[in-house]
């Protein structure tokens, strides 16, 4: 193999990994230091007009696609993502970065974004794509600000009138098929995510806790969730058909459930409701919430960040459950009032 002078090179380490870049904010060169590849994509990235493209905003698309940061995410995610860097490269390719630093673009970002105003998910979807791009630019000294931030979204994320109540899943239940009926009461005492949910084994219940590395987010996180009676007798009642504790009627992990799901919500008569089984999860919190849980708790029982529980609870949780909440915080500082005066 050929040595190659890594001099002018930017590399960057990742979890155990190394990342060259023809430059500080260049390409990311492909290939092993000292490959065929490496030296022909150093030849490409070293061309005058490469170089040119450091000031088009397209150009930094194209280098968030190859950066660690989006190499890191999970490939779900990426396959996601790719269309909307698409979209995104094509609305703005004949921008530069400069005009990228002037806040009159904002309202040429909002009218990109509100092509998909009729479903507000997906726009800011969209939008929070770019922003993942601007974020990178500014990282990397091209741009300083995400215009991004500061536009609103569109979705309104307050679902906390639709939280499953009891009634709701005893509806469910009563027609739903069991092995539906179990990952819905599972989901709504554990507030685990759905991937988690699914790929629950027995192995991961313990004595007082299930325990459980989660399986998406950045850094693994352990869900730490306390096993209730009311969660002890629902694990008795799952029959043991698999290593997984959720199956469908043929005792193997669930495949296909969501269309399982939705036939359960219609013939429950709950189709109407916008009911969602990732709903399940504001139950959980909501009851954590009302057990007097602080959110670095209901953050230790979910495996999330302290920040996502928060607005976990500001989506699901109702006002006068907030309010209630605040109302014995004060009165449990405050000295207590007596007749004739205070103790």
């Amino acid at each position: 193999m050929v040595m190659v002078q890594l001099k002018g090179i930017h590399s960057v380490k990742a979890k155990g990994r190394t990342y060259h870049y023809a430059w500080r904010g260049g390409p990311r060169l492909q290939g092993e230091p000292g490959s065929a590849e490496f030296l022909h994509s150093l030849q490409r990235a070293k061309e005058p007009s490469e170089r040119s493209d450091s000031t088009k905003f397209a150009s930094w698309i194209t280098r968030y696609k190859s950066s660690p940061e989006f190499q890191e995410l999970a490939e779900s995610t990426k396959k996601q993502w790719h269309p909307w860097l698409d979209r995104i490269k094509e609305r703005f390719v004949r921008l530069s970065t400069r005009q990228f630093d002037r806040p009159q673009l904002r309202s040429d970002i909002r009218r990109w974004r509100d092509q998909w105003r009729s479903t507000p998910r997906t726009a800011d979807f969209g939008k929070q794509v770019l922003s993942r791009v601007l974020s990178f630019g500014v990282a990397e000294g091209a741009l300083a600000q995400n215009l991004c931030k500061g536009i609103p979204n569109l979705y309104d994320g307050d679902r906390s009138e639709i939280v499953w109540e009891e009634a709701d899943l005893a509806a469910l239940c009563r027609s739903a098929s069991p092995e539906v009926g179990y990952a819905a009461r599972l989901a709504g005492l554990t507030g685990l995510r759905t991937s988690d949910l699914f790929r629950l084994c027995w192995s991961h219940v313990g004595e007082h806790a299930i325990e459980i590395k989660t399986a998406k987010g950045r850094g693994k996180r352990t869900a730490l969730v306390p096993l209730t009676s009311e969660c002890k007798s629902l694990l008795a009642d799952i029959p043991r058909r698999s290593t997984t504790v959720l199956t469908n009627s043929k005792g193997r992990p669930w495949r296909g459930f969501s269309s399982s799901w939705q036939k359960a919500v219609k013939d429950a008569g709950l189709a109407d409701r916008d009911l969602h089984f990732h709903d399940l999860r504001g139950t959980a919190a909501t009851n954590f919430f009302r057990a007097n849980f602080t959110t670095r708790e209901i953050a230790e029982t979910l495996g999330w960040s302290e920040v996502r529980v928060e607005r976990l609870i500001d989506c699901y949780v109702r006002r006068d459950d907030i309010l209630r909440d605040r109302i014995r915080r004060i009165e449990e500082v405050q000295p207590r009032s007596a007749t004739g005066g205070e103790t």
